[in-house]
Formats: structure tokens, C-alpha cells, sequence
């Protein structure tokens, strides 16, 4: 497990060493901390060359050039879009990839990007802000939520109806409501069968009508 991942408990009683470094540790991680610093550190040596004086011994030299102005606004931009890099992070592509132009440009404009000095920082810089991603959500986080999600719905739900105790009139009235539901249901089957069962004695008092003489019927 990396640095980054890594899990910080904080103490109940910190002292102020151990609060600077959680809040240290908490900005850190939550934006590309190490693109930016790069860009500024990139722009310090542009901007500062060509407006540098050496003493050599009794001898001044001076590195300052026609471009003078153009070193100072490349060096003021750098240190500006590292900045940007830390406290808004949502622009962080837009600030890598102008990084890395400006350091392109400082190269013919400002002293080869300061003798070289500026050249490696503002690459890397500028690759490390326009690659920053926010570090993904752990597993754990999504499991304690997902667990205290189906914990919280079955309280929602409506509390199922309690059966009356037995004895209570609630309980004779469902008593009596279930007897007379059953008396009705088998009540009906019989009803229905009533009319069959009168069928045979019809015919057979048909069949014995036609069974006599008709003499006899005279």
C-alpha cells in the first residue's frame, strides 16, 4: 500500500506538529501537489537569469538580454499555473499542457530555459499535472454505505397488523366473521346441486304418464 492510500487516524489530543501534518497530508492527495511545485520551481530560474548580476572578482557580469521581458512574464506564468494546479484542481490539463509550451518557449527566449535549469522541471511538471487524477473512492467506504443503506430500508416499511389476543371482542368478531364465511361457501355448492337432483324424478314421472292405457286415461 502506497503513502497515498494509506489510511491516517488521527489522535483525539494532536498536538500542532501532528495537525500540520494531516492537513499537509490531506492537501497533498487531493491535487497534483508535486506537478505544481515543479512548475514553480521551472519558473524561478527564467525569470531570475536575465536580470541576474555575477561578481566575478572585480568583474560585474550581466546575463540580461533583449528578452528580458518575455523571461519574466514566462517565469511569472509558470509559477502562476502551479499554482492554479494546487488551489483548482479541475483546470489541471489546461495548466500541464501550457506548462509544458512555456518551458518549450523559454528555451530560444530565455537562455536556453535558464542554462538548462528550467528545462527537466517544467517537463515534468507540466506531464504530472496534465496526468493527475483524484485517487478513487476505497472499497471499504462503499460497503459501510451500501450496509447502512440496507439496514435503514426494512425501518421504512409500513409495521405489519398485530393479530387481535385471543378473548378480546376483536377476536370473537373475526371469529364470527370467518364461521359465517364458511357457512356461505358451503351453503352454495348444495344450492347449486338442487336443480340436478330433481331431474330424475321428473323423468320418471314423464315415463310412467306415458306407460298408462289411454283406455283407462278415457
Amino acid at each position: 500500500m502506497s503513502s497515498a492510500l494509506a489510511s491516517f487516524r488521527p489522535a483525539e489530543h494532536e498536538n500542532p506538529v501532528q495537525w500540520l501534518r494531516r492537513v499537509f497530508r490531506t492537501f497533498r492527495r487531493t491535487r497534483p501537489y508535486y506537478g505544481g511545485l515543479l512548475a514553480m520551481i521551472a519558473g524561478v530560474p527564467i525569470m531570475y537569469f536575465p536580470y541576474a548580476k555575477l561578481s566575478l572578482g572585480g568583474m560585474t557580469v550581466a546575463m540580461a538580454t533583449t528578452a528580458g521581458a518575455g523571461s519574466l512574464i514566462i517565469g511569472v506564468l509558470l509559477i502562476v499555473l502551479g499554482l492554479t494546479a494546487w488551489f483548482q484542481p479541475t483546470v489541471r490539463v489546461f495548466a500541464g499542457v501550457a506548462t509544458t509550451l512555456l518551458t518549450l518557449v523559454s528555451i530560444p527566449v530565455s537562455n536556453l530555459a535558464g542554462f538548462g535549469l528550467a528545462l527537466l522541471p517544467g517537463l515534468i511538471g507540466g506531464g504530472l499535472m496534465a496526468s493527475w487524477a483524484p485517487l478513487p473512492e476505497p472499497k471499504a467506504a462503499k460497503t459501510a454505505v451500501a450496509a447502512s443503506v440496507a439496514t435503514e430500508a426494512p425501518a421504512t416499511e409500513a409495521p405489519a397488523a398485530e393479530a387481535p389476543a385471543l378473548g378480546t371482542p376483536a377476536a370473537e368478531a373475526a371469529v364470527g366473521e370467518s364461521a359465517v364465511v364458511v357457512e356461505s361457501v358451503a351453503t352454495e355448492p348444495a344450492a347449486a346441486e338442487a336443480p340436478t337432483a330433481k331431474l330424475p324424478a321428473q323423468a320418471a314421472s314423464n315415463e310412467q304418464a306415458a306407460a298408462v292405457d289411454p283406455k283407462e286415461a278415457r
